[in-house]
């Protein structure tokens, strides 16, 4: 069964900002990890020596409003900036039951109960902390929240049939 995923987008770049696409009602997308200054706190940066030094650790995100039939959410992070203007994937994670209204910082490390992990830009399944190169110019990061009407455990090929 073919279904479309009801969206909400949340930038990061100095903070998060929300607006819903699928319904009336707003949908609030928040995360304690992010400030004006600096943009990402020192434990989520990537671990990569010698620019990072970070701990690699997913950043908390909460939910709310979602729009009616929701079911489950799948959370991307995406930096535009990144493999020279490519863009880079630091973070995909679904298969997380809307009623759960938030993952917990660390929460989307990697496969776990009540998340699936999807691949990064390296091909591994796992959270990516952001390292832009140093002495690049500054780097965007995209958070983006997904409301579907998928079932909680809906495998990756039902993902991509609502594409």
């Amino acid at each position: 069964m073919k279904t479309s995923p009801l969206l909400c987008c949340a930038a990061v770049a100095l903070g998060l900002a929300c607006t819903s696409m699928a319904t009336a009602a707003p949908m609030t997308v928040s995360s304690s990890a992010f400030s004006e200054t600096p943009p990402f706190r020192p434990h989520m940066v990537a671990t990569r020596p010698p620019d990072c030094g970070g701990h690699g650790v997913s950043p908390p995100v909460a939910w709310s409003g979602l729009p009616a039939g929701t079911k489950s959410v799948a959370i991307f992070m995406f930096d535009p900036d990144g493999a020279m203007g490519l863009g880079v994937s630091h973070w995909v994670a679904y298969n997380i039951a809307a009623d759960r209204g938030h993952l917990k910082q660390g929460e989307g490390q990697k496969d776990g109960p009540g998340i699936t992990v999807g691949k990064n830009i390296t091909g591994e399944a796992a959270y990516r902390g952001p390292c832009p190169t140093a002495g690049d110019v500054p780097h965007h990061y995209i958070v983006t929240v997904v409301a579907t009407d998928l079932e909680p455990g809906a495998c990756r090929q039902a993902w991509l049939a609502t594409s």
